[in-house]
C-alpha cells in the first residue's frame, strides 16, 4: 500500500503506542483518523500530525460500544471518503493470578477483573475490525487491517485475561485475512514484547529489569520501533495472515 493519502484509522490513539503510530504514519503522507475516549489526548496527537501536515480527524469512542463503533466508521467515511485501513490498538492490562491463597483465605482473579480485560481488548478489537472491513467494502477500498496482540499470547504468569485476549486478536487476524482477501483486503497482527509506554509504567521496576535479562537485545522497545512494523506491514503487499513478533528475541 502507498500510505501517501491513505486514510487510516487508529483506535487508541490518545498516547503512547497509538501516538506514535499515527505520528509515523502521517510522516509518510497518510490520512488519520484518531480514535479514543480522552478527548485531550487524542487533540495532542492530532496537534503532532498536523505539525507533520497531515490530515487528522479525532473520534470520541469506546470501543467496546457497538453503536458508538457504528457511529465513528459511519463519520469516518463521511469525513474522508474511503477508508484503507485500521490499526486495532486500544487495549487495558489487568494483571493478577488466578488463585493466590494466603492467610486471609483464598484470593481469586474475579470475573470483572478478567472479563474488563477481554471486552476492552478483544471484544473492542472485533467491533473496530467488522466496521472497518464493511467499511472498506462498501467504499471500495482496498485495505488492511492490523491488530495489536502481544508476545504474551503465548501465555505469561499473572496474565490469564491479558494473555488470552492478545491470543484471540491474533487468531481474529489469521481468521480475517482468509475472509476477507477477496475483496482487496489484508489483516495481520504484530506482537510487541515489552514497550517503553504508560502500560508498561504499569510493571513493577523489579519485574522490568527483570525481563530485561530474559532479552537478547537487552532493552524493552521503543514506541518508534513497533510503529515501524506496522508501517512495514501497510507497505508491504505480500504480508498478511500473520502475527510479526517485534520482541528484541524475547520469548515467553
Amino acid at each position: 500500500m502507498d500510505l501517501t493519502n491513505a486514510t487510516i484509522a487508529i483506535t487508541g490513539a490518545g498516547q503512547g503506542l497509538g501516538q506514535m503510530m499515527a505520528v509515523t504514519l502521517a510522516k509518510a503522507g497518510a490520512e488519520l483518523a484518531l480514535i479514543d475516549l480522552n478527548v485531550d489526548a487524542l487533540k495532542e496527537t492530532q496537534r503532532q500530525c498536523h505539525m507533520l501536515s497531515a490530515k487528522a480527524q479525532i473520534y470520541a469512542a469506546d470501543v467496546t460500544n457497538e453503536a458508538q463503533v457504528e457511529e465513528t466508521f459511519s463519520a469516518i467515511v463521511a469525513d474522508f471518503g474511503k477508508l484503507n485501513g485500521l490499526v486495532n490498538n486500544a487495549g487495558i492490562i489487568r494483571d493478577g493470578l488466578l488463585v493466590k491463597p494466603g492467610s486471609e483465605g483464598m484470593s481469586k482473579m474475579s470475573l470483572e477483573q478478567f472479563s474488563s480485560v477481554m471486552t476492552v481488548n478483544t471484544t473492542g478489537t472485533f467491533l473496530c475490525g467488522r466496521e472497518a472491513a464493511a467499511s472498506m467494502i462498501q467504499t471500495g477500498s482496498k485495505g488492511v487491517i492490523i491488530n495489536i496482540s502481544s508476545v504474551a499470547r503465548a501465555g505469561n504468569m499473572g496474565q490469564t485475561n491479558y494473555a488470552a485476549s492478545k491470543a484471540a486478536v491474533a487468531t481474529m487476524a489469521v481468521c480475517w485475512a482468509k475472509e476477507l482477501s477477496r475483496y482487496g483486503i489484508r489483516a495481520a497482527a504484530v506482537a510487541p514484547g515489552v514497550v517503553e509506554t504508560a502500560m508498561a509504567s504499569q510493571i513493577k521496576p523489579e519485574a522490568i529489569e527483570r525481563l530485561k535479562t530474559m532479552i537478547p537485545v537487552g532493552r524493552i522497545a521503543e514506541p518508534a520501533e513497533i510503529a515501524h512494523a506496522v508501517k512495514y506491514i501497510f507497505e508491504n503487499e505480500y504480508f498478511t495472515g500473520r502475527v510479526l513478533e517485534v520482541d528484541g528475541g524475547m520469548r515467553m
